[in-house]
């Protein structure tokens, strides 16, 4: 017969080991708890951080509604913010700078600056962020200053604007380009590759291809009214964004000029489209201003999610005149972006 004491000790032991148990089983079921989802609500939610070059400009409230509807496809917050004009080189990189500060998952950037920005987004790189260029090319590596380069191939627009203008005057007549600004990438390619084809056509004449409109549209339409004189010799004229193309038909308007020269422009906000009707605007070079803010923000999240992403991704260019406007294709892309 067991006497009373070992009996207490014995009870004693069992309750221990039994408490030894139930702990190491707690801890097993909180070490198997699995963590939210990158993408999904809550703390782990990516932050995608849009910088557009401006938001003035119509064609950046396209790029943004691509943006945010990649955000809402893809679970990820959108961050928009920009700087008032496209000129601010100050206000870009500012921002930029705030954005690594907040530490946000990854930036897509559409620089103002091609040499100006440079820095900056190699510094986000550096502190983990990974960036996409989209729009205008900066300085530096895909791949290894900042993940992927989305854009239109901005020559080619060029080029197209160009041969466009040449077949409107038959190969020859004075012809006047209004510049957009300097150290833009974008509009520097489509200029270059407007004069590329202008060297095609000995029989047309350069009468001005050293001016700059600007970033603003009423920047734009006083650069072109300092041309007056030689908007009244010209057969045909070339601008290679927005701002500068909305600019020179204002100025067109104000001298009793609009339809009277042969005008080829860039970008299809609702404006130019609808002086293309009117017959004041011959055509546009259009972009996908949607396509290039979803691509852009799709490839940042891909890249974070440890998918392969392309180093470069051309989001088209298309040529519009009173020809093609009612086709299903262009209609597609006039069509107002997602809201």
């Amino acid at each position: 017969m067991l006497n009373k004491p070992f009996v207490a000790l014995l009870c004693l032991a069992l309750l221990a080991v039994a408490g030894c148990s139930n702990n190491s089983g707690s801890s097993s079921s909180s070490s198997s708890t699995p963590a939210a989802p990158t993408g999904s609500s809550g703390a782990s939610q990516l932050t995608i951080a849009v910088i557009p070059k401006g938001t003035t400009h119509d064609y950046w409230k396209s790029v943004d509604a691509g943006a945010q509807q990649a955000g809402k496809e893809l679970g990820v917050q959108i961050d928009w913010k920009g700087a008032l004009q496209e000129s601010d080189r100050a206000g870009e990189i500012a921002i930029v700078q705030q954005f690594v500060s907040d530490k946000v998952s990854g930036i897509v950037i559409a620089p103002n600056d091609i040499a100006a920005l440079a820095q900056p987004i190699k510094a986000a790189t550096t502190a983990g962020i990974p960036v996409v260029v989209i729009d205008s090319a900066v300085n530096g590596t895909p791949g290894k200053d900042f993940v992927s380069f989305v854009a239109t191939d901005n020559y080619k627009g060029g080029v197209m604007g160009g041969q466009q203008l040449a077949k409107l005057l038959g190969g020859k007549g004075n012809v006047v380009l209004l510049r957009y600004q300097e150290g833009s990438a974008s509009t520097d390619d489509r200029e270059r590759g407007f004069l590329d084809v202008m060297k095609q056509n000995p029989g047309i004449h350069l009468l001005v291809d050293n001016r700059y409109g600007g970033a603003t549209v009423s920047e734009a339409k006083s650069a072109a009214m300092d041309l007056v004189d030689y908007l009244k010799q010209a057969d045909g004229i070339f601008c290679p964004n927005e701002s500068t193309t909305h600019g020179m038909l204002l100025a067109l308007r104000q001298e009793n000029l609009a339809g009277k020269v042969k005008f080829v422009g860039f970008d299809a906000t609702p404006d130019l489209t609808a002086a293309l009707k009117q017959g004041q605007i011959n055509a546009l070079i259009s972009q996908n201003p949607v396509k290039m803010g979803y691509d852009g923000v799709k490839i940042c999240v891909e890249k974070l999610r440890g998918q392969t992403v392309p180093l470069r991704d051309d989001t088209g260019v298309m040529e519009i005149d009173m020809t093609n406007i009612n086709s299903p294709a262009v209609q597609k892309l006039l069509a107002p972006p997602p809201s």
